[in-house]
């Protein structure tokens, strides 16, 4: 029997708000390479309290989108 391929997620597959468990699924890192990513002083963050980490799916995909462009034109 032969294995079906696993389609890969969309943008709009991914919740409203993502964890660091959703960024790392999607950047393929694990989950404390995500937080440590998420501490970063331009990470588009909501702002909770205390140790909360969570951030807008949209925001999320346009710094990365960002991030992605200005590592390509360095």
């Amino acid at each position: 029997m032969q294995k079906e391929a696993v389609k890969p997620k969309s943008i709009q597959d991914y919740p409203m708000i993502l964890t660091a468990k959703d960024i790392a699924e999607i950047l393929r890192v694990s989950k404390p390479t995500a937080y440590e990513l998420m501490r970063r002083t331009d990470f588009p963050l909501l702002p909770f309290e205390g140790r909360i980490r969570r951030v807008r799916r949209d925001e999320f995909f346009q710094w990365l989108a960002r991030k992605s462009q200005n590592n390509t034109t360095a």
